[in-house]
């Protein structure tokens, strides 16, 4: 059974927004009490967050599919609807998010850290909102807006100082066992070691981490063994060592072209050029093993590698070599560029920047493109006339209506507003109430300007005592 998973595909989807709603207060003898609909809540958003007690991505390999809540819609009595919760996913530290085309959106490095995975749709408004001295009482609400929804990969790529990389069963799980208080499991045939292994090493005044990495083997940059699929976790480590095994049975292998096989995987998967190396001569305890390291010492120290001859079942040579590590652990930590606080960037947005296109396509459709005016439309309660005159409203104030004309667009045209593949195609028709014709100017309400009748009343009796006083002062006295 898998155990271990270090990349998963997500199916992640935000939650949407609440509904407005459309509401008239209603009280005993207060008659039209005007608009009181609540807003709706906006939708929960599905947060990705670095926890060091998660160690892989088991856990959405088996459910991949994930989605926060909705927010609630709103309520008569100016009452907003409550908002959706947050999803906060646990992930591995160092993961890495990318998108369905590869591309990286997001390298979760640290304790706490976050990434908002899909953003929650915004509640609509309620009519209470929308009301003003032109809109008194709005006959309509306003919609939520959908949620994203997309597919994301996580990749974890182990954050380790240290890496170990070697041959299959050249005792690296070993010699990770020794060093710290790792348990991996260890065995006398190749590929012991199916997943990679982290160990806390502690010497003198420094503390790091070691990561035992599944045997390469000749092709493991191409996809062979167990390599590929691991090799991404020796990038985000500041040294490599190679465990180079002294007493093989294999009589085509020596450790110098073991070494230069492991190198050329590196160098063909790239981007560890520049990675400080150890050599580790393991296996020492015996006797053709020590012999063979002698041998071969000189040769690699020529090449400029620091060479240490180790025994992890003898426990022989392993405090010079954790020292030693120490040694390149903080000089690497030293050397990292000091991490500064966050600038915040404030880009405003240019003069001319009306935040929406206007593109002509070959089959004469005008298409509009905009965060806010696709943002409308998914708001829109196509089937409230109103709410299609507020829309028609809110869109000439933007400018649209101006650029269609501009860009060439007669009465008649087809107009679309979003993608391609979910825009709202209408004819469009220049400076009309886009059919809301029965409600007066566009987005008005006439309820209220309509006379009451008691008010009527009381002017009715007005004017007749004004008829009688009028007359009884043009009454001339006998």
């Amino acid at each position: 059974m898998t155990t271990f998973v270090d990349r998963v595909e997500l199916h992640v989807a935000a939650g949407n927004g609440g509904h407005g709603c459309a509401s008239v207060h209603r009280e005993k003898f207060k008659p039209l009490g005007g608009p009181d609909g609540g807003n709706g809540g906006r939708g929960g958003d599905v947060i990705l967050t670095v926890d060091q007690s998660v160690t892989t991505l088991l856990e959405y390999h088996h459910s991949p599919h994930r989605k926060a809540t909705n927010g609630k819609p709103g309520e008569g009595g100016s009452r907003s609807g409550k908002d959706g919760q947050d999803l906060v996913l646990p992930v591995p530290d160092g993961t890495v998010v990318l998108d369905g085309e590869g591309n990286v959106l997001a390298d979760l490095v640290g304790q706490g850290t976050s990434y908002v995975a899909a953003q929650g749709g915004r509640g609509g408004l309620g009519n209470a909102a929308l009301a003003s001295a032109r809109r008194k009482a709005p006959g309509f609400a306003l919609l939520g807006v959908p949620g994203d929804v997309l597919d994301i990969q996580l990749e974890l790529k182990t954050v380790a100082d240290v890496a170990l990389v070697g041959y299959p069963s050249a005792g690296k799980s070993s010699l990770i066992s020794v060093l710290s208080a790792a348990k991996p499991k260890i065995a006398d045939y190749p590929f012991t070691t199916l997943v990679p292994n982290l160990g806390v090493v502690t010497a003198g005044a420094t503390v790091y981490t070691v990561a035992d990495v599944p045997g390469l083997i000749p092709g493991a940059s191409q996809g062979k063994g167990l390599g590929l699929e691991f090799l991404r976790h020796v990038e985000r480590c500041s040294v490599l060592v190679h465990v180079l095994d002294t007493a093989t049975l294999e009589s085509d292998r020596d450790p110098v072209s073991d070494l230069d096989i492991i190198e050329a995987e590196l160098r063909e998967y790239g981007g560890l050029e520049n990675r400080p190396r150890i050599v580790v001569l393991n296996k020492i305890d015996v006797p053709d093993g020590k012999d063979l390291a002698e041998m071969v010492r000189p040769d690699l120290e020529a090449r400029g590698y620091r060479v240490f001859e180790v025994s992890a079942v003898a426990h022989m040579g392993l405090k010079e070599l954790s020292f030693a590590l120490a040694e390149l652990v903080a000089g690497a930590r030293a050397a990292r560029p000091k991490e500064e606080a966050t600038r915040i960037v404030i880009r405003p947005k240019a003069v001319d920047d009306a935040g929406f296109t206007v593109t002509r396509e070959e089959d004469g459709l005008f298409r509009v493109r905009g965060e806010k005016p696709e943002r409308w439309v998914r708001q829109t309660d196509f089937s409230n006339d109103e709410a299609v005159g507020y829309l028609a409203d809110r869109l000439n104030r933007l400018g649209v209506e101006d650029r269609l004309m501009k860009a060439g667009a007669r009465s008649g045209d087809g107009v679309a507003i979003g993608p391609e593949d979910n825009a709202v195609v209408f004819d469009w028709e220049p400076s009309v109430t886009a059919g809301a014709e029965m409600l007066g100017r566009r987005g008005e309400d006439h309820r209220f300007e309509a006379p009451r009748p008691a008010a009527q009343r009381r002017r009715d009796r007005d004017a007749e005592r004004d008829e009688v006083q009028q007359e009884f002062d043009g009454f001339e006295p006998f």
